[in-house]
């Protein structure tokens, strides 16, 4: 919540909340981002797939309803997300 607070004033410009738009930074190209899954497998094979959602920084697993569906989204390597920072999915849907 406090980032997009953050990121938010960022957009709006306020200046004084520069050295804050810094820290609010999104990592996502931290992250190697794969528009298929298949891409995604094949960089991290024996790994679990996830897809990010990477407005709101939660990833989901296959089956879940979101798993491919988000407007901002991208298959991932779970192992790279969780070292991003990411969170799973906590309704398990």
């Amino acid at each position: 919540m406090r980032d997009r607070i953050f990121r938010t004033l960022c957009v709006a410009g306020l200046t004084g909340f520069l050295p804050l738009c810094a820290m609010a930074a999104p990592t996502q190209s931290a992250v190697p981002q794969f528009a298929a899954r298949a891409d995604a497998e094949a960089h991290c094979p024996g790994e679990v797939v996830v897809w990010v959602d990477l407005a709101t920084r939660i990833y989901y697993y296959r089956g879940q309803d979101l798993y491919g569906a988000t407007k901002q989204g991208a298959y991932a390597c779970q192992r790279d997300v969780k070292d991003a920072g990411f969170r799973p999915n906590r309704s398990g849907k």
